[in-house]
């Protein structure tokens, strides 16, 4: 199966070395490393790896733990290839190429490219500020993976950000600035295995997705979640 490991580590020469090795000894072959992040003299790296299913991942864990200053983030399964951002672009032509599907086109689309297990289109009531305890998102569109009925985060206000909810489930939200719509996107914690975080470039990801997406799709967001018109008596 596909694994993502999550890394911290000290940005310095060999260390990046280091981890790779220790992944290799492991029983892990090495797909895609993705930086993250660089600053004070730490990086944050993403790879992704071919695990044998059979293997315990304590043991990969315990290698990583090994290394000075390296701290693992999390470890979690990636759903489809590894991605790049050549894949957002051909994503946002498949919107554009079928409107009428392009909301489901991008719901469906996202957990792959996030490393995430599901996501739904969620619809905020155009009142929520004035309703008590929140704004009571419905779900317009889920992804095939997305559990019913889906535990969602408070979404507002809306605006991108990552969230954390107390059993260690992991959310992604941005939204698209019409229709009261926002795409929430899940990583589930699991006994065997803790997925991190979203982090900072991939809310923005993310969120570049859905404002393109929205500029695309335009006035059918409206419609997304509408109630259906009741035949008069």
């Amino acid at each position: 199966m596909l694994l993502r490991v999550r890394v911290t580590l000290p940005d310095r020469p060999g260390t990046l070395g280091q981890v790779a090795r220790t992944l290799g000894v492991s029983g892990a072959d090495i797909v895609q490393v993705v930086v993250l992040e660089r600053l004070g003299g730490r990086a944050v790296d993403d790879f992704t790896v071919v695990w044998p299913g059979a293997a315990r991942v304590e043991r990969l864990l315990a290698g990583l733990a090994a290394i000075p200053g390296v701290r693992v983030d999390g470890v979690w399964r990636a759903i489809g290839a590894p991605t790049t951002t050549g894949q957002d672009a051909e994503l946002l032509a498949q919107v554009a190429a079928n409107p009428a599907d392009g909301l489901a086109t991008l719901v469906d689309a996202v957990p792959g490219l996030l490393a995430a297990e599901w996501a739904v289109a969620a619809v905020v009531p155009v009142d929520w500020a004035s309703r008590t305890g929140g704004g009571g998102a419905t779900v317009g569109h889920a992804s095939w993976r997305t559990p019913v009925p889906p535990r969602l985060p408070e979404v507002t206000p809306l605006r991108a950000r990552s969230m954390t909810m107390a059993d260690g489930g992991h959310f992604a939200i941005a939204p698209f600035g019409r229709a009261g719509l926002v795409l929430v996107v899940c990583r589930e914690h699991s006994a065997a295995l803790t997925p991190a975080t979203f982090h900072s470039t991939e809310v923005d990801r993310l969120a570049q997705l859905v404002r393109a997406s929205a500029v695309i799709l335009g006035d059918r967001l409206d419609l997304v979640g509408t109630p259906p018109v009741s035949a008069t008596q």
